[in-house]
C-alpha cells in the first residue's frame, strides 16, 4: 500500500485524536464526561465501565497513529480507524434513535466522527487507486 502523505497524515490526526479521548477517558472520567453534563459521580464499578473503553480507544489510536511510521502497519491502521470512527457515529446516530437526542457536544461529535471516517475512508481510497494505477515506485513493505 502506498503510504502517501495525504494518508499519513489523517492517520495520524485521527490517532492523535483517539489517543487524546481515550486517555482523557481512560485517567479523568468523571472530569471528560462532566463536560457533556454526565455525572459519573464515586461509582467504582461505573468508573471501571467507562475507564474500559477509554483504555481500548487510547490502544486503537497508538495503533493508528503507528501506520504513520511504519509501513506495515499502514493497511491496517486506515482498516481501524476508518471502522473505529464509523462504528462510533453510527453507535450515536442509532442511540439518538432509540433514546432520544443527547447534549448537543454529543450530536456534534457523531458529526465529527462520521466526517474523520469518511475522510479515512476518502484518503484510503485515494492512496489505493494510485498504488493501482502503477505509478507507486517505493516497496509495499508486505
Amino acid at each position: 500500500m502506498k503510504n502517501s502523505k495525504v494518508l499519513r497524515m489523517v492517520l495520524f490526526l485521527s490517532g492523535l485524536i483517539a489517543t487524546g479521548i481515550g486517555g482523557a477517558i481512560l485517567f479523568l472520567p468523571a472530569a471528560f464526561h462532566a463536560t457533556n453534563g454526565i455525572d459519573l459521580g464515586g461509582n467504582s464499578s461505573l468508573l471501571s465501565e467507562v475507564r474500559a473503553p477509554g483504555g481500548a480507544l487510547m490502544a486503537s489510536g497508538i495503533l493508528i497513529m503507528s501506520g504513520t511510521f511504519v509501513a506495515k502497519l499502514t493497511f491496517t491502521s486506515a482498516v481501524v480507524s476508518t471502522l473505529l470512527y464509523f462504528s462510533y457515529g453510527l453507535s450515536r446516530i442509532l442511540s439518538m434513535a432509540v433514546d432520544g437526542l443527547p447534549a448537543e457536544r454529543l450530536v456534534q461529535a457523531a458529526v465529527l466522527e462520521l466526517v474523520i471516517g469518511l475522510v479515512c475512508v476518502r484518503a484510503f481510497v485515494r492512496s489505493r487507486r494510485f498504488v493501482n494505477t502503477g505509478k507507486e515506485t517505493r516497496s509495499q513493505g508486505f
